[in-house]
């Protein structure tokens, strides 16, 4: 086997390692034969060099199978989405239970929120006796009874990916769209996927905020996935606004809910779960063109389906049996909620989204830290949309907090976030697909 340090150098000196010996070194990072230094500048080694298409796909390769990787016997397609994050995105809580009622298998390995994005284990999480952390034969039994389960990934799932990845947030290398790439799609193919659907976020509130940035992101996923041999499409969307008009975690699971039982509508939410579930459907062979497709899953909505779904799935990992039929009784709410009042009129030009996502932060809704403590109950609702017009004192939201102080300091925050004035066009909610 080849020295960990001959295949740093190797790196630094412009060589791509052979997928032999990236998958010692993944096999190296899991079993802690490779040291923490050694991986910072590995990482650092892939950042400022790069690895190219091929190198991705054998880093990739090695990380996946640096630990278990499934391999399922199920009467339909295993399928899985990823979203690189934003606020207000709660698409995953509507997707995989309407991929579910449309026939598809979906073992949903998802994650929590760090930063300004919020995560999907945390939004369920707000469901009391929810438990994200499963087995996998817990995970396998939930996934062929019902269709779906959301859950954390188990230690045993792309342990290298766990290693590098805590490496990474200290040595000024997360932005590496190798290593970003390698680290999303090792943990998503050890879930054993047929077919892949990827939410690659652009604006003011996704992670690449830049067009350019977004769009070699979806590339080199898509591109690494099929190589690997997952058939995937990648969609880049909008986040110059909000997805929903709630952000934080009881607020924005209301929110799923009220679209689950038919008695809220979230336009933009529900637009690009029926685009990311059409593109997955038609991938797998459930629906003969994408548009088909996703109009399939915005039936399994509005049917009921999905919600059947999702109740079942809930009350299998823990939650309460009745969660469906009583979800407003059993999501904590905030003891203080205030408006948020326009300071002038006129249209809504731009919104900071990030800011919004750092002011659900503050209010202890999201995380600094990787081990900070969340309040479920605290967020935003009523979010206005790029375009709306509003008059001087009329709510652009309102703020769930726990104390006034917290609430009113949040209200400044949004307020801040907003321009006002002349009316501009909204951008479109999905800019590109890429495949």
């Amino acid at each position: 086997m080849i020295a960990p340090a001959r295949l740093i150098a190797g790196l630094r000196d412009g060589r791509v390692p052979s997928a032999e010996e990236l998958g010692a070194f993944a096999r190296g990072l899991a079993n802690g034969s490779v040291s923490d230094a050694q991986a910072g500048a590995f990482a650092m080694a892939v950042c400022l060099r790069g690895l190219g298409e091929g190198g991705r796909v054998a880093l990739t390769r090695a990380m996946r199978d640096s630990g278990r990787v499934m391999d399922w016997d199920l009467p339909g397609p295993v399928v899985d989405k990823h979203s690189t994050g934003g606020i207000g995105d709660a698409v995953s809580l509507l997707l995989a239970p309407a991929m579910a009622a449309c026939g598809a298998f979906v073992p949903m390995v998802s994650g929590r929120g760090l930063g300004h994005t919020g995560g999907t284990l945390d939004k369920l999480e707000a469901i009391p006796g929810y438990r994200a952390e499963q087995s996998e034969d817990r995970l396998r039994e939930v996934v062929a009874r019902i269709g779906c389960a959301i859950v954390g990934a188990s230690a045993g799932i792309a342990p290298a990916d766990r290693r590098l990845y805590a490496v990474r947030d200290v040595t000024a290398t997360v932005e590496s769209i190798d290593l970003i790439t390698a680290s999303i799609l090792a943990k998503k193919l050890a879930a054993g996927l047929e077919g892949l659907v990827l939410d690659v976020k652009t604006g003011s509130g996704a992670f690449l905020a830049a067009p350019d940035a977004a769009r070699a992101l979806a590339r080199a996923l898509v591109e690494t996935a099929k190589g690997a041999g997952c058939p995937t499409v990648a969609l880049i969307t909008d986040m110059d606004q909000p997805l929903a008009a709630s952000a934080g975690n009881a607020v924005e699971l209301a929110e799923v809910m009220g679209v689950l039982t038919a008695t809220r509508a979230s336009p933009r939410l529900e637009a690009l779960t029926g685009s990311l579930g059409g593109e997955l459907l038609a991938l797998a062979g459930l629906a003969p063109t994408a548009a088909e497709g996703s109009a399939q899953i915005i039936a399994a909505l509005q049917s009921g389906a999905a919600a059947e779904r999702f109740g079942a799935m809930v009350a299998a990992l823990g939650g309460p049996g009745d969660f469906l039929g009583r979800w407003k009784a059993h999501l904590p709410q905030a003891p203080v909620i205030l408006d948020i009042p326009a300071p002038q009129a006129g249209a809504i030009r731009a919104i900071d989204t990030r800011a919004l996502g750092r002011a659900v932060v503050a209010l202890g809704g999201g995380r600094r830290r990787e081990d900070d403590a969340i309040d479920p109950r605290v967020g935003l609702t009523g979010l206005r949309g790029l375009g709306e017009h509003i008059a001087a004192g009329e709510p652009l939201g309102q703020v769930h907090a726990t104390d006034r102080a917290s609430a009113e300091a949040a209200v400044a925050a949004v307020q801040a976030a907003h321009a006002l004035g002349a009316p501009a066009p909204a951008p479109a909610l999905i800019r590109e697909r890429v495949a």
